[in-house]
């Protein structure tokens, strides 16, 4: 099966590694480059942010559309910022001015300080039961052929039918993130992509069953495709690999104060930075509290310099070792790799060049050894069915 690989876009440079230069919040040239490179690196999608401080990332999608042909955009989106039949229209219109390039991540929120920002006081068990409304809403707003109506906790409406229905059939893509036990409830009945931080294998092995069982307890048959997020840090050799890695945990940890003003206005850490309430950094500081290192290339110093702030630990290494380490993922049920730089605009032209097609190749290597095995086996299995007596 072939492996999907996620980036990430923004509207201007920077990340926890660099000091932001002065510029405009919105850089269109700079946006039109960033989505370009990653269209050329041969990502399939490329994800936008989310935060009450951020810029809108529906009309950053569009832009971005606009001006590539491939690249798909997965546009985070918390539920209770809009009404969900609202929302579902902004995305299907979205879909047909992109021709079906857009999936929508869910992200229900971690911080009761960001959430607070843009109005929403529920505690967190409350906005997952939300979010479950809210997705069961959107989904039908976006296959109902006939006016409906909904009288639910959260959620009241009469008579609606959305005169917009998107391109993608039945309904444009669904990501899910979270690692706790009301996110995987959650994400396992309405997701077809669940959306993991970056851990140790061992520890991923368990959040994918978690999310099996309960896509399974939903009453579904096929479980959530699993995505998985890293940092990779490339060199061309093990050894400079390495000096980049300490050359960019010690630009960050100098500029910790910085990227604790990037976390409040973009990512909504904010002051939970030092004590992250969400289930997912808990995750990643306890990984890190293990020891820096991990299997074959898992570096979580990054993820303790900025309090297990999101998509945080690495992959160190040569193109080989790291693709070699994503492909262990792979190994373990992951179908999609979010990986983005520190160095996010150069490092996706990298990736592009020197890690992207190492394990595109690898995994097409592996189907083609599949589909000649069930070849082979197809004429035996025939035999044995048409045979007195027999079954296949």
């Amino acid at each position: 099966m072939p492996v999907e690989f996620v980036g990430l876009i923004a509207t201007r440079p920077g990340s926890e590694a660099s000091t932001f230069t002065p510029g405009p919040v919105v850089d269109r040239d700079f946006t039109r480059r960033f989505a370009r490179a990653h269209e050329d690196a041969d990502f399939d999608r490329v994800l936008i942010g989310y935060s009450s401080g951020s810029v809108d990332n529906i009309q950053v999608a569009a832009y971005a559309a606009a001006h590539t042909e491939r690249l798909g955009y997965l546009v985070a989106h918390r539920p209770g910022v809009v009404f969900p039949t609202v929302a579902a229209r902004y995305f299907s219109t979205l879909d047909h001015f992109t021709a079906g390039r857009v999936a929508i991540h869910i992200i229900t929120g971690g911080s009761d300080v960001e959430q607070r920002r843009d109005g929403d006081y529920l505690d967190k068990d409350e906005r997952y039961d939300r979010t479950d409304e809210y997705l069961e809403v959107v989904r039908r707003t976006w296959t109902a052929t006939e006016p409906f109506s909904h009288h639910g906790r959260y959620y009241q409406l009469d008579d609606h039918l959305s005169g917009v229905l998107p391109v993608q059939q039945p309904h444009l893509p669904i990501y899910f993130g979270g690692s706790s036990e009301a996110a995987y409830r959650v994400g396992g009945r309405h997701a077809d992509v669940f959306a993991l931080w970056g851990e140790p294998l061992a520890e991923t092995a368990q959040q994918i069953a978690a999310v099996n069982a309960a896509a399974a307890a939903a009453g579904r048959t096929t479980p959530p495709r699993i995505s998985v997020s890293f940092r990779p840090i490339l060199g061309p050799t093990e050894e400079l690999a390495w000096e980049r890695a300490h050359r960019i945990l010690a630009s960050t940890k100098e500029n910790v104060g910085k990227a604790a003003a990037y976390f409040k206005e973009f990512r909504g850490f904010g002051n939970d930075r030092n004590a992250p309430k969400n289930v997912g950094s808990q995750r990643l500081l306890a990984a890190a509290a293990k020891g820096e290192l991990h299997d074959r290339a898992l570096w979580t110093p990054l993820a303790a310099a900025i309090g297990g702030g999101g998509n945080s630990t690495a992959l160190v290494g040569t193109p080989e070792t790291v693709a070699a380490a994503l492909l262990d993922y792979v190994d373990i049920g992951v179908t999609t790799l979010l990986i983005r730089g520190y160095d996010p605009y150069d490092d996706a032209i990298d990736y592009g060049r020197h890690l992207i097609p190492l394990v595109r190749e690898e995994v097409a290597r592996r189907d083609r050894g599949e589909a000649a095995r069930r070849d082979a086996i197809a004429p035996v299995s025939a035999a044995l069915a048409a045979a007195p007596g027999g079954s296949a």
